[in-house]
């Protein structure tokens, strides 16, 4: 069964777009050996180029540029690095104020002009080598932004090999770029070697590895990673969620309500998802169970009205229609009806009155069983329109209504979910064409 992914962070989605190097006119020996030893770089295998930028006056003003993409002055930024990318003779001068008004570009929204503008820095070359690769990992970022993932991985290991670094971060990017290729191996080979780089890996990084996990086919381990890291901080929220969301993919209701329950126990159930998640899978379980789904019910009940009174779930239609349906599957009709009027003003849909008819209906109110069912209906937006017209037919006949009966049965009729059971009535009913 396929189930819907773990809420993922894309890695890139908010970069520290950290520009390059300071410009400077020269260095002496000393101040390049100085450099060199404190190089991120210091066994690269490409050879930094010959720093071509000799006007003091230029330097000044890519500084400037420089300073105001930082600031954010898209304005000021662009008057002074775009008449150096223009007409500078310094390659090295045109490679940084590309690379400024890329990040322009990307903080605008456009990636796209972004990893254009990069590419044509990268391609200047003249750079020194902390320089140059700390935008070539930029541009692995970008692409990554840019749902360009195999470019993505592509750009970060020619990065690591030319530069010869690895960082945990860099093995997170490529664990994401696979995962998103559903490339899901290479995803968990990735995320475990950042993780095993790092004294902190990102809890997100754990999100990608259990999500890989789940959509291989290997649940228990990415259960087993859920239960560990809730473990070791169970008053965290990722991890919690993180828990009860890969039991849930598992379809293991009975140990996901255990550890939210327990959470709830310990005040930590801070989110009405959270709240909405343990209802429903009481309600799933009691459905499921052989037996009495009653006390299932009243446990799911109880889960909303305690988030209710707490103010966590909020009463919107949606939850007063789950309340409702909670307390009719517990056969507690009065509470059900209750529930469900309650929802029906600002409902989106017919469905809240729908189900209200429906209670009527089981107790024999066929007057406003039909007016409810009627309401629902024309409202629309139900998942099973045949249904409600087989029930609003069902309140006609309890008004000793036939050809009203009749005419919602041939309403019914023309609903695939049913069909064959319109049809039987109206047979049964010997009613002709």
């Amino acid at each position: 069964m396929k189930h819907a992914p773990l809420t993922l962070m894309l890695t890139s989605a908010a970069l520290a777009l950290a520009l390059g190097s300071t410009p400077v006119l020269a260095r002496s020996h000393h101040d390049e050996s100085k450099a060199k030893a404190a190089s991120l770089y210091p066994n690269a295998t490409r050879k930094a180029p010959k720093l071509d930028l000799t006007s003091e006056k230029e330097s000044k003003a890519l500084n400037a540029g420089l300073q105001a993409v930082n600031a954010g002055d898209k304005a000021k930024a662009t008057q002074l690095l775009q008449p150096i990318i223009d007409g500078s003779k310094s390659k090295y001068a045109k490679a940084l104020a590309l690379q400024g008004m890329a990040s322009i570009s990307y903080n605008a929204g456009d990636v796209k002009g972004a990893i254009k503008l990069l590419q044509q820095s990268l391609a200047d070359g003249v750079m020194p080598n902390d320089t140059y690769f700390q935008l070539e990992y930029e541009l692995g970022q970008f692409y990554m932004a840019d749902q360009q993932y195999q470019k993505s991985i592509d750009t970060i290991e020619q990065w690591r090999a030319q530069g010869k670094r690895e960082t945990a971060e860099s093995y997170a990017l490529e664990g994401n770029a696979y995962y998103r290729m559903q490339k899901y191996p290479e995803a968990i080979a990735a995320i475990k070697k950042a993780e095993s780089m790092s004294t902190k890996p990102e809890p997100t990084w754990n999100e990608i590895l259990m999500a890989s996990y789940s959509e291989s086919g290997q649940g228990d381990q990415a259960i087993k990673i859920a239960e560990q890291q809730l473990a070791a901080n169970p008053s965290d929220q990722t991890a919690l969620n993180n828990a009860v969301t890969v039991l849930m993919q598992a379809q293991k209701y009975p140990e996901a309500i255990k550890v939210l329950e327990q959470a709830r126990a310990q005040g930590n159930l801070k989110s009405e998802k959270q709240y909405i998640n343990l209802a429903k899978m009481y309600l799933i379980t009691g459905q499921n169970s052989s037996s009495d789904p009653k006390p299932y019910a009243d446990k799911a009940i109880a889960v909303l009205n305690d988030g209710m009174s707490k103010g966590v779930v909020t009463s919107t239609a949606a939850n007063y229609t789950l309340l409702g349906d909670a307390a009719l599957i517990g056969g507690e009709k009065a509470k059900a009806l209750a529930a469900y009027k309650k929802a029906i003003p600002t409902a989106q849909d017919g469905e809240a009155a729908v189900r209200a008819g429906q209670v009527m209906l089981l107790d024999h109110h066929y007057y406003d069983a039909r007016k409810l069912i009627k309401q629902g209906i024309d409202k629309g937006g139900l998942k099973h329109t045949g249904t409600a017209y087989m029930m609003l037919a069902e309140a006609y006949r309890g008004m000793k209504d036939k050809p009203d009966a009749i005419a919602a049965v041939r309403k019914a009729e023309q609903y695939p979910e049913t069909a064959s059971k319109a049809k039987a009535w109206l047979q049964k009913a010997h009613v002709g064409r």
